[in-house]
């Protein structure tokens, strides 16, 4: 009696994650902020067509754009990059032009590069989650003193500009959220992301 072939093949675009990095402590950790950089990176990396891993530009107003607080995208980047996922291979700078300022450039450590090279996976080198905790948290509160002024004369000026009011703004969420998954094993999960098409590929924003 033959067995009928089961079908793999998604039909759509979509990012691998390993089940190893999945379970690794440094994902377990990361917060919701830190899940929607990863989202909007692994996104940039599809529209490119695979072929750009390490040279993915993409800006503050990207971030801004996929639902991410304004106040929550530099700490997060800096947590994605203290954990292992994501580094920045080209800071952005700020332009002369009418352009605005030019972007940072992006690779996902987990995917490979532009150049067929291996995934480095950084993320493996945080083995507990104690240090992945402490880690995460010290990236997060390393503040750029310069881009902190930078960002409360911006705020000032909204303020004044809006005729005094005050701007609210939604905080960020640094805990990751566990849920329960087949296997009574808990794992993070961003709570409040909307659910989007998982993406395949073969083959700016101011970070203070």
């Amino acid at each position: 009696m033959s067995r009928k072939r089961r079908k793999t093949s998604i039909g759509r675009q979509f990012v691998p994650r390993t089940v190893e990095m999945l379970e690794s402590p440094a994902f377990r950790v990361l917060s919701q902020a830190g899940h929607r950089v990863l989202a909007r990176l692994e996104i940039e990396h599809a529209h490119h067509g695979g072929a750009d891993n390490g040279r993915l530009p993409v800006t503050f107003g990207d971030f801004e754009r996929y639902g991410m607080d304004p106040h929550c995208v530099a700490p997060a980047q800096r947590e994605v990059q203290a954990l292992g996922f994501a580094e920045i291979t080209e800071r952005g700078r700020p332009s002369e032009s009418d352009f605005g300022r030019h972007p940072h450039h992006w690779r996902l450590t987990y995917l490979h590069g532009a150049n067929g090279e291996k995934p480095t996976d950084e993320w493996q080198r945080h083995k507990t989650l104690k240090e992945s905790r402490r880690v995460a948290k010290a990236a997060r509160d390393a503040k750029d003193e310069k881009a902190v002024a930078k960002s409360k004369e911006k705020a000032a000026k909204k303020t004044t500009d809006a005729g005094g009011g005050k701007i609210q703004k939604a905080g960020c969420k640094h805990h990751p959220v566990t849920a329960t998954v087949p296997g009574g094993k808990p794992h993070p999960t961003a709570t409040g992301l909307e659910s989007h098409p998982t993406l395949y590929i073969y083959g700016e924003g101011e970070v203070a």
